[in-house]
Parts: C-alpha cells; sequence; structure tokens
C-alpha cells in the first residue's frame, strides 16, 4: 500500500475512534462561502423558476390511466391533437400515468375529448380512465396554515432555546434551520420535482432532524464552557470535534433506510409517493447535518466575538487574573534577597532551637 494510501486509513482508523482534529477556523471560512454560493443558487432556483407545486395546492383536473407501456412523447403526442401539448404527465407506478391539464372540470366537452384520447392510445375504453378535480381553495388554506404552523414553531423553538441555553445558540439554530429549508426548497425548484403532502411532511421532519443535530453540538459546548477555562473559540472548536463523529454516524444511520425508501421503494416497487418524501428527507438530512457543524456552530463562536470583542485564543476577561508575585530569590547559604535586591547574610550564627518539656 502506498503512503498516501496508508496515510488515509490512519486517518479513518482515528476517526473512527472519534479522535478528530481538524482545523476547523480554516474550514469555516470556507463553508461560509460554499453556504453563500448554495443559497444564491437555491434562492435563485425558487425565485426564477418557481416550484412545482402538486394538484393539491394549485387545484385543477387530472385523469389517472393504464399508459405504462407509453413514452412521455406518446402521451403528449395524443394530448396535442385535443389542444392539451402542454399537459403534465406523471408516472405513478403499476403502469399508471397521471395527467394534469388546464381544463375547467364544468367544461364537459374538452374532459370527454381529453379522456377519449386517451382511451385511444391506449386501446381501452374511457370508463377506464378516471377523471378527478381539485379546486385551489383547498391548497390555499393547507398553506396558509403551514406558513402561520412554520412561524409560531420558530418562535417557540427561539423561546426554549434562549431559556434553556442562550441567545447566541437561539438565533444560530435558527439561522441553521432556515438554511436547511432553503436548501432544500431550492433543490425542488432547481431540479423541478413535485411538491405534494408528502413533501411537507418530509420537510416538517427535516426540521426536527436539523434541530436535534444542532442541539447536541449546543450542549456539548455549554458543558465544556463549564469546565474548561480556555478562550470559547477554542472551546466551541473542541467541542465540535468531539461530536463530530457522533454528528456523522447519527446522519449514516439516518440516511441509509431514507435510501433504502427512495432506490427499493421507487425504482423496484415503482411507488413515487415514496420518491416524493424520500427525497426531500435525504436532501434535508445532509442539509442539517452539515448547517450544525459548520453554520450554528461558527456563528456561535463568532457572535461570542462580536459580542464581547474576545478574539480567537484569547483569554476570556472574567479569567484574566493579575499576575502572582514572583518568589523572593535566596542566595546559596539560604538567606532571603531583601527588597533592594541586596542578599541578607547573617553575621552570627544561628541560635539554636529551644527544646519543650516533656
Amino acid at each position: 500500500m502506498s503512503e498516501q494510501g496508508l496515510t488515509v486509513r490512519r486517518g479513518l482508523r482515528r476517526m473512527y475512534a472519534n479522535q478528530v482534529n481538524l482545523d476547523l477556523e480554516r474550514l469555516w471560512r470556507r463553508s461560509v462561502v460554499l453556504s453563500m454560493v448554495i443559497l444564491l443558487i437555491a434562492g435563485g432556483a425558487w425565485l426564477f423558476r418557481g416550484l412545482n407545486l402538486g394538484i393539491e395546492f394549485e387545484g385543477g383536473t387530472f385523469w389517472e390511466a393504464p399508459l405504462g407501456d407509453y413514452s412521455t412523447a406518446e402521451i403528449r403526442g395524443a394530448l396535442a391533437t385535443v389542444g392539451q401539448a402542454d399537459a403534465r404527465i406523471q408516472e405513478l407506478g403499476g403502469g399508471i400515468v397521471r395527467v394534469r391539464a388546464e381544463v375547467a372540470a364544468t367544461n364537459t366537452a374538452e374532459v370527454a375529448a381529453v379522456s377519449a384520447a386517451l382511451a385511444e392510445l391506449g386501446g381501452i375504453s374511457p370508463n377506464d380512465i378516471s377523471f378527478s378535480a381539485v379546486g385551489p381553495s383547498w391548497g390555499a388554506e393547507i398553506t396558509s396554515k403551514a406558513r402561520l404552523a412554520l412561524v409560531v414553531f420558530f418562535i417557540v423553538i427561539a423561546v426554549y432555546i434562549w431559556l434553556r441555553m442562550e441567545w447566541k445558540m437561539a438565533v444560530s439554530a435558527l439561522v441553521a434551520v432556515g438554511h436547511d429549508i432553503l436548501v432544500t426548497v431550492g433543490f425542488y425548484a432547481l431540479f423541478g420535482f413535485e411538491v405534494t403532502p408528502a413533501t411537507v411532511i418530509a420537510f416538517l421532519t427535516i426540521l426536527g432532524y436539523s434541530l436535534y443535530d444542532t442541539l447536541v453540538v449546543f450542549d456539548k459546548i455549554r458543558g465544556n464552557a463549564r469546565t474548561r477555562k480556555d478562550p470559547y473559540f477554542e472551546i466551541v472548536t473542541r467541542s465540535v470535534n468531539e461530536v463530530f463523529m457522533r454528528s456523522v454516524n447519527t446522519t449514516i444511520t439516518s440516511v441509509l433506510p431514507v435510501l433504502s425508501l427512495l432506490i427499493i421503494g421507487r425504482f423496484v416497487l415503482g411507488a413515487v409517493t415514496l420518491q416524493e418524501f424520500s427525497i426531500a428527507l435525504l436532501v434535508g438530512l445532509l442539509a442539517g447535518t452539515y448547517s450544525s457543524l459548520f453554520v450554528a456552530s461558527p456563528l456561535v463562536a463568532w457572535l461570542h466575538v462580536w459580542v464581547t470583542g474576545e478574539r480567537p485564543g484569547q483569554q476570556p476577561s472574567h479569567e484574566r487574573r493579575p499576575a502572582a508575585p514572583a518568589p523572593r530569590a535566596r542566595r546559596p547559604g539560604g538567606g532571603p534577597v531583601g527588597r533592594s535586591g541586596v542578599t541578607t547574610t547573617r553575621t552570627h550564627p544561628a541560635r539554636p532551637a529551644k527544646k519543650r518539656r516533656k
């Protein structure tokens, strides 16, 4: 094995034994740049591309037909004959295809025309095609309640962390959660995945996981701050190194079942709903681990530096004490040095000690 391979192997062994000593100050500077780039891409995708909201949120009409043997291009060509070439087509698994078109549910002529076109393509009866319509008011109501719940969630979490720990940790935790939400939503906007109620459930799960991982790191920081007299910045870096492998191992054990849902559930069993749920979970789990170690933790340290003016490597102000006076030197014969710096000498032998009477 080459020298580089041996070095990597030793590093992995040390990580497995939780003997991690990363140069976090340098990594945090790079993570700021990385996070800014990711957030700019995610925010730009959300702003300019928008989210592919499911029918439950936007409302509309859709058909479900057993057309799994036909490609998307063939289905779109059949719909073009009735003026619905821009319809959204989604595979639901089990050979079922969902077609969502901009057709009013009350326009029975257009509804019948789309059903007939799909039936003609698949060589089936129009009765084998299911038609449904959802009003936009339901989605608007759910969206409004979700926003209100999210605001209340942020307020409650901020107050709890503030009272339980400190306000700097509350601010850092909220920033990390917001980072995870924006990354996940931007990922859906960038790649055009449909946002369904299953996706919203996954988003809520992400919030809980991200906060859990962040609070584990914060609790370690608080415990070390109570028992150590080091500068706060060094305490944060030491604490993150101590819980680094714990966070990584927790993420690995959480990602493995999610990958099973995505690979086996979607590509083997054909359950599209599992794909909608597992993609959001997978992105959120990875973003949550990253934010707890490289967003929330450095933000706590930098807020402390900004508030107290304590620089990295500087002893905390409340721990600074005046230096103790140096001990008085003694001459080789045993005599102490006087205050003026002149060595004092004895002019007569020392008086013998008196014996105590029994």
